[in-house]
Order: C-alpha cells, then sequence, then structure tokens
C-alpha cells in the first residue's frame, strides 16, 4: 500500500484547474485514493471530489496539492500548519517559488510521492496575536503597513528585550526565509535560503537614517512596538490585510519551525528558481553580452 489514501485539493480562485484535477481523478481512482476540496472551490467545478471544511482537509489529508501559484501554496501551507502532511505546489500559469512542476509532472509527482521518492523541505512560519486575541500565522511576511492619509509606519524594533532600533517607514516587515524574495526583497532585504532558521526584518521607504534589514535567530525574541507618533496600521498577513493596530499596540512575534513541509523531486533547486523569477543577472564587468565571462587585457 502506497503512502497516499487521501489527497486534498487547495484551488487557485481564477485560474483552469479542470486539467489538473482530472489527472488527480483519474490517478487517484487507479489507486483507489480519496480526493477531498473545499466546498466553495470543488463545488464549482464537476469533479469527483468531497466537499469538505478546511479542519476537515487537513486533518485527513494525507498529501495537500496545491493548484495554482505561490500565493495558494501559501494558503494550502496555512491550512496545514504544524502537521507532517507534505504539501505538493503545481504551477498553473506563471512560474513560481514554491511549486515545482507543472500539471504535465503531476503522474510522475504523485506517483513517487505515493512511493516514498522524495524530500520534504521544512519551512519557518511567523505568528503573532493582534490586539482583540486574534491569532495570525504567515509563512512568507506580517507587515505593518502605513494606510494612506494616516501617517507613517513608526515602529521600534525589540530583541530579547532590548531596544534595538526605531522606523519610521512606509511598513515594517517581519519575514521568514521564505518571505524573503517577496516584499522583504522589493524593499531591500536579502535572499535568505529556506534552509536557515531566522527571521527578517526590513523597513520598506524608510524614512530614516537607519534602514538596514535585521537577520535574527528564529529563537530570540522579538517584539514590535507603535511607537505614539504613528499613524494608525495595516497588518497584513501573506498580503492579505488581517487586522490595525494603533499607537501603543505591542506585537510579540513567535516563528514557528518546521511549520509546514514542502515536496521537492529533485527537478529545480531553490537557486535556480530564484534566479529565473528574480532574473538575477551578473555584472557587465564579468559577464559578456552572452552571459560569457569577459577577458582580461593588461594596460
Amino acid at each position: 500500500m502506497g503512502l497516499v489514501h487521501t489527497v486534498g485539493l487547495v484551488l487557485h480562485p481564477q485560474r483552469d484547474s479542470v486539467p489538473a484535477i482530472d489527472t488527480i481523478m483519474a490517478w487517484a481512482r487507479r489507486r483507489d485514493v480519496t480526493v477531498l476540496g473545499l466546498p466553495d472551490e470543488v463545488d464549482r467545478i464537476f469533479c469527483g471530489a468531497v466537499a469538505v471544511d478546511p479542519h476537515e482537509l487537513a486533518e485527513r489529508s494525507s498529501l495537500l496539492v496545491s493548484l495554482g501559484g505561490d500565493g495558494t501554496m501559501l494558503r494550502t501551507m496555512r491550512l496545514g500548519v504544524g502537521r507532517a502532511t507534505p504539501v505538493l505546489g503545481v504551477n498553473l500559469g506563471r512560474l513560481g517559488f514554491l511549486p515545482e512542476i507543472d500539471v504535465d509532472g503531476l503522474p510522475a509527482a504523485l506517483s513517487a510521492i505515493d512511493n516514498q521518492h522524495y524530500s520534504v523541505e521544512p519551512r519557518l512560519a511567523v505568528r503573532t496575536t493582534l490586539p482583540g486575541g486574534h491569532e495570525v500565522t504567515a509563512f512568507n511576511d506580517i507587515a505593518l503597513c502605513r494606510i494612506p492619509g494616516d501617517g507613517l509606519a513608526g515602529v521600534a524594533i525589540t530583541v530579547e528585550g532590548h531596544a534595538f532600533v526605531r522606523y519610521a517607514a512606509d511598513a515594517v516587515i517581519v519575514a521568514t526565509p521564505t518571505g524573503s524574495t517577496a516584499y522583504a526583497f522589493s524593499s531591500g532585504g536579502p535572499i535568505v535560503s529556506p534552509t536557515v532558521s531566522a527571521v527578517l526584518v526590513t523597513a520598506a521607504a524608510a524614512h530614516s537614517s537607519f534602514n538596514r534589514a535585521l537577520v535574527l535567530s528564529a529563537d530570540e525574541a522579538l517584539a514590535l512596538q507603535v511607537l505614539p507618533n504613528s499613524g494608525r496600521l495595516a497588518v497584513e498577513v501573506d498580503g492579505r490585510v488581517d487586522g490595525h493596530v494603533e499607537p501603543g499596540d505591542r506585537l510579540a512575534i513567535t516563528a514557528l519551525a518546521d511549520a509546514a513541509r514542502v515536496v521537492r523531486l529533485g527537478l529545480t533547486t531553490f537557486y535556480e528558481r530564484a534566479r529565473r523569477k528574480l532574473q538575477v543577472r551578473g555584472s557587465a564587468e564579468v559577464d559578456g553580452p552572452a552571459g560569457a565571462p569577459l577577458s582580461h587585457t593588461a594596460p
């Protein structure tokens, strides 16, 4: 008997997932595998998937399959947070960092996973509790963002109980290594390997003399204090607004190691995906027009 007995599907809200679903359903029928999905997603597509609520999807699935891009993959990881369930990402459309295969590669990928011929890449998450007691978890980032017309984001950073820096910025971003290539990267932060157990703090469009990113150990206690002269801030969790904070509010950030397990089949590496997605190029000082090293001529 194979490893996979129940597949849980998570679908992109707009992209055409029918070819992928048909492939998964055909594979599942041949192996007497149950396929589950969320009601508002599978009900709009005529297929044999059983509609269940998010808790049951996470509880029953021996494999979670994300059909979409990075956003869908992040949502799938949040559904299964803290579980050992492997998550397979399937690209529908644009190249993503997290999904590794396209629809054409699904049959081989499912069989490889079923036969335990794969590895997993543990992914760290960050978590905080918003004012009012609402707990949020992110696999990319938690960002305190300026609301137009309400003033800058004034945020003090405390590490291990010690005040370190006060940022005045458009946003202050707490990112995981997964999120290092997202909002944090666009704000000048470093690219961090997903194998590193660390948390990044980056300010977007900082209006202060100190505008460097911080790279902290995942074990260090991190807190964000909204300063008295700050505007009211939106709290974005993996790109969606989940709440707001006011001057005087304090958010303690906790890192969750091994919060999700991403399937890797050895087809690409993180660095290959990063080079393609971010269009990483060499310097003209070392690369010729076609990427070949330039020859050096002594003066």
